[in-house]
């Protein structure tokens, strides 16, 4: 499979980059001889496989202090102050849209999906959305609305065999919630000139769609500048999000705070990748379809991923197995797609045996499980029927929450 046919089956619309005709070459023309020899000066001083820490524990502290210090600040903690805009009674579920606060700038837009007659606090999913260079829709990729968007229609078919992960996950009995995506969804980027067709999705015609998720994509590296500039940068904006919706959802009285799980496929492994590694409330992670290690990527695995995937300086320190793998002792599942064209297969099949080295080191090695699916850059229904039964051990089949009894949420 070439880059051309790999980003054909991550969306409608390719990411940042496009093979041009003729290309045969690294994505750096000839800078790439530079880039290979700076790349290989780095040993990731902060993997736990080194000699650097004397135990498990010294890894997780010195290797989350390096990732967090590459993502950017850290914001203030906020009050969620959530605020519930519509509750619809779905039949099987209960499904609210609603805004709450991650940083003392950011009110997030977000859905959560509660499961009807629950009789005590029921395990959580934080369902991480894909980019797929579709830049209109964020948290209404992982939902089956029931009547949905034609550009919805199409992107669940291509990146989640026509079954939206967080609908399925509901009516298997979790609370699931999912967020927009810096600057995904209801917090996309519009020009002024753009504003006549209005925020409006639902009166979006596929040209309109078309349009401006070509305006959106085409304006990542503003977004990057500007980040830097203010002092941020993308990565880190989206992963602190992504904690804070995790602050959000312990407040949730349905919710077991000890049975909560991440998953996403593409950027939305990405950010479950960062998500677990770094927070130890993550009881059970499923990375899909973002994961490899990085010195085979930058020869011809750079124009096919956004700016988002790139955090300054990290991989001076760690590389993205060593990163994930700061989740140690706690259960990981990496999701590999054999045909994915984002990624070197060779980095895939490396990226593997290094979590599970580590996890060997660790002690625990039974906690980890990597599985490879003969499949082009997608969460197929058999993979997501994997994932589930996997997360259903973790998160339903151990020990119950010993906070007070449930009881439900109020009405809005």
């Amino acid at each position: 499979m070439d880059r051309r046919d790999a980003l054909k089956t991550i969306g409608s619309i390719p990411m940042t980059g496009m093979m041009l005709a003729g290309e045969t070459g690294p994505d750096s023309g000839s800078l790439y001889p530079d880039f290979e020899r700076l790349a290989n000066r780095n040993q990731y001083t902060h993997s736990f496989l080194g000699g650097r820490f004397p135990s498990l524990e010294a890894y997780r502290r010195e290797g989350r202090a390096v990732a967090f210090e590459a993502l950017g600040p850290r914001p203030d903690a906020v009050a969620p102050k959530p605020e519930v805009v519509d509750r619809s009674d779905m039949g099987e579920f209960i499904r609210e849209k609603l805004l709450f606060s991650t940083t003392p700038w950011f009110r997030v837009p977000a859905y959560v999906h509660i499961p009807k007659n629950l009789k005590q606090r029921a395990p959580a999913i934080v369902d991480l959305h894909s980019h797929g260079g579709m830049f209109l829709f964020g948290k209404e990729k992982v939902i089956d609305f029931g009547v949905n968007h034609p550009a919805m229609i199409e992107y669940h078919k291509q990146n989640y065999d026509g079954r939206p992960t967080a609908t399925a996950l509901v009516r298997r009995g979790y609370v699931v919630i999912t967020i927009d995506a810096f600057p995904f969804g209801e917090r996309r980027l519009m020009m002024d000139d753009d504003l006549k067709r209005g925020w409006d999705r639902a009166a979006y015609t596929a040209e309109d769609v078309k349009f401006l998720n070509a305006k959106c994509r085409a304006k990542e590296s503003t977004l990057v500048k500007s980040l830097t500039y203010a002092g941020m940068t993308w990565p880190g904006v989206t992963t602190w999000d992504d904690i804070r919706t995790i602050d959000y959802l312990v407040t949730r009285p349905e919710v077991d705070p000890e049975r909560i799980g991440c998953a996403g496929v593409s950027f939305g492994g990405y950010r479950s990748l960062l998500l677990a590694g770094l927070d130890d409330r993550i009881a059970a992670a499923c990375v899909v379809g973002f994961m490899s290690t990085v010195k085979p990527m930058i020869r011809k695995h750079m124009d096919t991923h956004s700016f988002v995937h790139f955090v300054p300086a990290l991989h001076r320190y760690l590389d993205f197995p060593d990163v994930v793998a700061l989740r140690a002792p706690k259960p990981l599942l990496v999701q590999q797609c054999k045909q994915d064209g984002l990624f070197p297969l060779s980095g895939m099949e490396e990226s593997v045996q290094k979590i599970a080295a580590i996890y060997a080191k660790a002690g625990v090695r039974d906690q980890f499980t990597g599985r490879f699916y003969d499949v082009p850059h997608r969460f197929d229904v058999p993979m997501q029927e994997d994932a589930f039964n996997w997360l259903d051990h973790h998160l339903k089949n151990r020990g119950r929450s010993t906070l007070s009894p449930f009881s439900p949420h109020p009405e809005p």
